[in-house]
């Protein structure tokens, strides 16, 4: 029987990478999202390619919203064995100039989100015989930052700090609990990117939706049962490589 994978702001970006990784290995995936047009033709796209890809319209930032997405991937997959916390906004706002709802809207969608999803799946997920696999998409703004990025620095720190305390919460039910963190990951025009771009990075190019797919398979793998509360940084080594100015 195919697992069912659940993945949050899952209809573009890194999202749309993750439910096409898992969608062409068999899974059953949802794609949990707040833009409803995407997400019917994204739902339309995979079913022409005969793929078990669904949509239901959730907005991650209302745990009510969450409850009923847990609910229906039940009714309609019987259970729930992996979820993957990928919806996130970002503001850019002067730590001077930021408003109260400013901060309050990237810390409900970006972490209060992770708390309660991973909550609600792991309710249903404590039920399987092997338990269940959560991952965390956090960023390497968590350990590095540009100015007036206060209100996502935040959000992503605390997602992995969350990370692990939901892998020691979940632990005696099975539940493995990971976070990712990726780097540059170019979501958009790659033709715009310049030899200066790929030269931070020891690998020695700007990094592709499809490295974090492939690291979430790997955390999620159904042998992989020892690797739990860990940050896993995917960024070609960018927030490891020295820069001196010229």
């Amino acid at each position: 029987m195919p697992k069912t994978v659940i993945v949050t702001g899952g209809t573009k970006g890194i999202g749309n990478a993750i439910v096409n990784h898992y969608a062409h290995r068999g899974f059953n995936v949802i794609i949990a999202d707040i833009d409803e047009d995407l997400g019917r033709k994204n739902e339309k796209h995979y079913k022409e390619s005969s793929l078990n890809v669904c949509y239901i319209k959730t907005d991650v930032s209302k745990v009510n919203e969450i409850e009923i997405l847990m609910k229906e991937a039940v009714n309609r997959f019987e259970t729930i064995d992996i979820l993957i916390n990928n919806a996130g906004i970002s503001k850019w706002i002067s730590p001077y100039e930021i408003t109260e709802d400013d901060w309050d809207t990237v810390l409900t969608t970006n972490l209060k989100s992770v708390m309660f999803a991973s909550r609600e799946a792991a309710k249903i997920m404590k039920k399987n015989k092997k338990g269940g696999k959560i991952i965390n998409i956090a960023s390497t703004r968590a350990i590095m930052s540009e100015k007036n990025s206060e209100a996502y620095a935040a959000s992503k720190g605390g997602i992995v700090a969350l990370t692990h305390a939901l892998a020691a919460s979940f632990s005696e039910d099975h539940i493995q609990v990971n976070a990712i963190s990726p780097g540059w990951i170019e979501t958009g025009n790659d033709e715009l990117l310049r030899e200066i771009d790929h030269s931070q990075h020891f690998s020695g190019r700007v990094g592709k939706p499809s490295d974090v797919a492939k690291a979430c398979l790997y955390l999620t793998d159904e042998e992989n049962d020892f690797v739990t509360g860990i940050n896993l940084v995917v960024d070609g080594g960018m927030t490891k490589k020295m820069i001196y100015a010229e």
